[in-house]
C-alpha cells in the first residue's frame, strides 16, 4: 500500500501527538512535536549507501534541525531511523570496531565519548567527518580543521552500512 505524502504527514502528525502524550513535556518533545513538515522527518531520508549518507550530511550543512539528535542524524543519512537510542548504544552493539584508528573509509560511523549518550558522525573518508553539533549546527570537519580530535575523547568507527540491532 503506497500512502501520498499528505497522508504520510498527517500519519506522522498523529504518532507525534501520541509520543507527546506520553513524554514529559520538554524542549525535546517540543522539537519533536514540529517534526512530521521539518527537516527531521523520516520522509527526508537518504538512500542507503554510503555516498548517499554523504551526500545526505551535505545537503544539510548548516541546519540546526538535528541538534541533540546526532544518532538519528546519522541513521536518517542511511535511510532509517529509530534503531539505536543513542551514539553509544550505537558503539557498543556495532561492530567490527575500529577504536582508536583515525582511517575510517568514507560514510563509516565515527564516535565519540562526550556525554552520557555520546556522539556520532558520518566519515568523509579524507579524515574529516560530517555530524551534528559542529558549530551547533550539521556542518562538515576537515582533516586540516582538526579531524577526529574536533570532539574530545575519539573512540573509533564501525562499517559503513544500514544501521541494525
Amino acid at each position: 500500500m503506497s500512502l501520498s505524502r499528505t497522508a504520510k504527514s498527517a500519519a506522522v502528525a498523529a504518532l507525534a501527538a501520541t509520543a507527546l502524550a506520553l513524554v514529559p513535556a520538554t524542549s525535546q518533545a517540543a522539537t519533536l512535536a514540529a517534526a512530521p513538515n521539518s527537516d527531521i522527518s523520516i520522509l527526508a531520508a537518504g538512500d542507503g549507501t554510503p555516498t548517499g549518507a554523504v551526500q545526505w550530511f551535505q545537503a544539510r550543512i548548516g541546519s540546526t534541525a538535528y541538534q541533540g539528535y546526532c544518532e538519528k542524524a546519522v541513521e536518517n543519512a542511511y535511510g532509517t531511523t529509530g534503531v539505536w537510542a543513542s551514539a553509544n548504544a550505537h558503539w557498543n552493539g556495532a561492530s567490527p570496531k575500529h577504536a582508536g584508528d583515525r582511517n575510517p573509509p568514507k560514510g563509516a560511523f565515527v564516535y565519540w565519548n562526550i556525554s552520557s549518550w555520546g556522539h556520532v558522525g558520518i566519515s568523509d573518508g579524507a579524515g574529516g567527518f560530517y555530524a551534528t553539533s559542529v558549530g551547533g549546527k550539521i556542518g562538515h570537519v576537515t582533516k586540516a580543521q582538526g579531524g577526529y580530535s574536533y570532539f574530545n575523547n575519539y573512540r573509533g568507527w564501525t562499517p559503513a552500512a544500514v544501521p541494525h540491532q
